[in-house]
C-alpha cells in the first residue's frame, strides 16, 4: 500500500462511492475542492472520497454528515483548465475510517485510520464469486462485466462490480462498509438478490449495470 497521509482531505460526494484499486474521474469545479486538488498535487497526492449522509442539502457549503468509512484515492492523472477547474482520475487505494477532523483549510481535513480489506479463505472466496457471477447474469446486460473479470483476483472483481453496478448510494456504502471480501461477495449478494425479487414497476427498466 502506499504512504498515505495521516490527515486526509476529504471531498464529500451525494452520490459517489469509490473502492479500493477502482478509478474515478472526477470534474473539479467548486474554488475550496480546487485549492484540495493543487493542495494534494504538491504533496502525497491522496483524497479521500466520503458519502454524504441524506440531508446534507441543508448545510452543503458547511460541514455536512458524512459515513465514517470512506476510501482514499491517489490522483493518477490531472488537467488544469484556464480557469481553475480540473478534470482528474482518482484511483482507489485504502478505505479509511473518520476518527476526527481537523480545522485549518477551506475543505475538510479527516484523521484517518487506514483499514486493508480481510481477503479470507480462497475456496470460500471461490465459491462466492462464483454465485456472484450466476446472480449478476440473471440481472441481465451483465454477461460482458462477468466475462471481464474471471482472471481477476478477488478483490478486484466484487471491488469491479459493487462500482460498476447501478444501486443506490447507501447500497453502495454498505459494501463499502465491509472489513472482508467475502463479507463484501456476501452482501452484494443479498442486493442482487433483492434486486432479483423486486417486482419490475419498482426496479424500473433500467439495467442494473451501466
Amino acid at each position: 500500500m502506499p504512504v498515505l497521509p495521516p490527515l486526509l482531505p476529504l471531498f464529500p460526494l451525494p452520490n459517489v462511492v469509490l473502492f479500493p484499486r477502482m478509478p474515478l474521474p472526477l470534474h473539479v469545479f467548486e474554488p475550496r475542492y480546487r485549492s484540495l486538488v493543487a493542495h494534494a498535487l504538491e504533496s502525497h497526492r491522496a483524497v479521500g472520497i466520503v458519502l454524504l449522509k441524506a440531508g446534507w442539502e441543508g448545510d452543503y457549503e458547511g460541514r455536512p454528515p458524512i459515513y465514517g468509512v470512506g476510501c482514499a484515492g491517489l490522483i493518477e492523472r490531472c488537467e488544469r483548465f484556464d480557469d481553475g477547474r480540473y478534470n482528474m482520475l482518482l484511483k482507489g487505494v485504502a478505505r479509511f475510517r473518520v476518527a476526527g477532523e481537523r480545522p485549518g483549510q477551506p475543505y475538510r481535513l479527516a484523521e484517518a485510520k487506514y483499514t486493508g480489506d480481510i481477503m479470507g479463505e480462497v475456496g470460500a472466496l471461490d465459491e462466492l464469486r462464483s454465485r456472484a457471477s450466476a446472480a449478476l447474469q440473471r440481472i441481465g446486460h451483465a454477461d460482458e462485466l462477468v466475462e471481464a473479470q474471471r482472471s481477476l483476483p478477488h478483490d478486484v472483481f466484487v471491488n469491479a462490480a459493487c462500482q460498476a453496478l447501478d444501486l443506490s448510494p447507501v447500497e453502495k456504502q454498505s459494501l463499502l462498509d465491509c472489513d472482508s471480501i467475502a463479507d463484501r461477495y456476501a452482501r452484494l449478494l443479498e442486493i442482487l438478490e433483492f434486486h432479483v425479487l423486486e417486482p419490475p414497476a419498482r426496479r424500473g427498466k433500467e439495467p442494473l449495470v451501466h
